[in-house]
């Protein structure tokens, strides 16, 4: 299975909180809910799509938490996240569960890692991360990533969790798909083609002849 990160971003990088005051508040946070005054129809689409490429959903502990008693009550057959969420395989990665009460859960623990990259050789086609943001970053350190499809919202919030920060593996990515909404997000997908600061391409620009341009 390709494993795919999908999440909600502000243009500061913040995925703590998106759809709700009280979703996550640790640390301190208290800018919950920034996404909702931009959701449109056209969002809607682009994480109906989200899930309808999905055959097994990967969470971390706090997500996993925060999305339970949320989705196990949204019974309306045609809400597509729903039916993905409460019916597909799920796998939540923690070493404190000890049970996990959402149907067709597997918990994950000890090498977490190693669990993960033997399920992206299982049958299907997508093994998507919502949400949980240590985990996502763990991920993309060890390089299992294979797709990012990232909704870029016009706030900044000036603090909460933020999918890339300091110390997290220098990437590329390839842009290989990009959508605005009515709203004023911007959904874009990308494809690692670097990792590791001794594969990421750099480089200067410099005056010559009177003219900037890229060194050779």
């Amino acid at each position: 299975m390709k494993l795919t990160v999908n999440t909600f971003l502000s243009l500061d990088g913040v995925m703590q909180g998106p759809g709700g005051k009280e979703e996550d508040a640790s640390g301190g946070f208290e800018l919950g809910g920034w996404l909702v005054p931009h959701a449109d129809e056209d969002m809607g689409r682009i994480v109906d799509g989200w899930f309808a490429e999905a055959d097994a959903i990967l969470l971390g502990r706090t997500t996993y938490q925060l999305f339970q008693p949320y989705w196990e009550q949204v019974s309306d057959p045609d809400n597509a996240v729903a039916a993905a969420l409460n019916g597909l395989p799920k796998y939540v990665v923690s070493n404190t569960l000890s049970e996990a009460t959402w149907n067709n859960t597997t918990i994950l623990s000890g090498n977490i890692l190693e669990a993960i990259d033997d399920l992206k050789s299982s049958p299907g086609r997508e093994l998507q991360v919502h949400g949980s943001h240590v985990l996502a970053r763990a991920l993309h350190n060890a390089g299992l990533v294979d797709e990012y499809r990232l909704f870029v919202f016009p706030v900044v919030l000036g603090q909460g969790k933020r999918l890339f920060d300091t110390g997290s593996a220098p990437s590329a990515f390839t842009l290989a798909g990009h959508k605005a909404t009515a709203a004023g997000a911007v959904h874009l997908t990308l494809l690692p083609t670097a990792f590791g600061a001794g594969e990421l391409d750099v480089g200067e620009f410099e005056v010559r002849d009177g003219r900037e341009r890229v060194r050779d």
